[in-house]
């Protein structure tokens, strides 16, 4: 059964990082494309690997990502 997880991508030194918040799961790659696919493939092998327990553990909270305002300076 497909199901949609957010994925966080940011630049990070010539390379770029993926976040997975709801599981915590990062991974990285050269491109945007390549993070996201590396993430995606992070994802999937945790949930071949990983015991029900464990799954449920890290499923069990709520993630919100929004933005804030700060006022710098």
């Amino acid at each position: 059964m497909p199901r949609q997880f957010t994925a966080i991508i940011e630049s990070e030194d010539d390379g770029f990082v993926s976040l997975c918040p709801e599981l915590d799961i990062a991974s990285q790659g050269d491109t945007v494309a390549k993070a996201r696919a590396n993430l995606k493939e992070a994802i999937e092998l945790f949930f071949e690997s990983a015991s029900p327990t464990e799954i449920s553990r890290r499923l069990g909270g709520e993630v919100y990502v929004t933005q804030i305002e700060v006022a710098v300076g």
